[in-house]
């Protein structure tokens, strides 16, 4: 979103929930599965490619098996977190002995956090990570903006869905990407 201040445009920070899915709407097979994510190709020739996207991100949030699985799949140096934004984590069971201060574990309502990541933010946008159910409660208090979907060229057959509630959306933009078609939705 766009607004004028003294005749120049300014961009306003959004919530954004974007993701990879399948053709059959799943953003993780069965048990938590992203292998066939991997297997997918992009050029990333488009204003939605990854890079565009992160440098856009203030602050972040996901679920606890989001937080599981790129904790179990990362492979950097030391095993550092892989985001240089602020992160919180919703979870009933936080992981006992983390310490980078920026990851923060949340049994809080979405609502509460929301506000301490868009103080975090400044003036960037708020990206949700993974979790159908998560971006579903941001989108149940009116929290959630947009949602950019990158479709993927394959069926899993069963998994964790998009967003697992009835939402009204609104195609903005489509892109095409190799294995992928890239949309682009605001939330009505």
């Amino acid at each position: 979103m766009l607004c004028l201040a003294n005749k120049k445009e300014i961009r306003l920070a959004k919530t954004i929930y974007y993701t990879a899915v399948s053709l059959d709407g799943f953003i993780a097979g069965p048990n938590n599965a992203m292998d066939w994510l991997h297997t997918k190709r992009a050029n990333n020739d488009h204003p939605f490619n990854y890079e565009s996207f992160i440098n856009r991100v203030g602050a972040l949030c996901m679920g606890a098996a989001t937080y599981r699985w790129i904790v179990d799949h990362h492979e950097g140096a030391n095993r550092e977190w892989i985001y240089d934004q602020p992160s919180w984590v919703f979870t009933h069971h936080p992981p006992t002995g983390e310490t980078d201060p920026k990851l923060k574990f949340t049994q809080a309502q979405v609502a509460e956090v929301h506000t301490k990541m868009r103080q975090a933010a400044v003036d960037k946008d708020i990206w949700i990570v993974g979790g159908g159910d998560l971006a579903g409660q941001f989108y149940d208090v009116g929290l959630l903006d947009e949602i950019i979907v990158n479709v993927a060229a394959c069926t899993l057959g069963g998994g964790s869905p998009l967003l697992p509630r009835r939402a009204e959306l609104e195609l903005k933009q489509v892109f095409h990407d190799l294995d992928f078609i890239v949309a682009q939705y605001l939330v009505k």
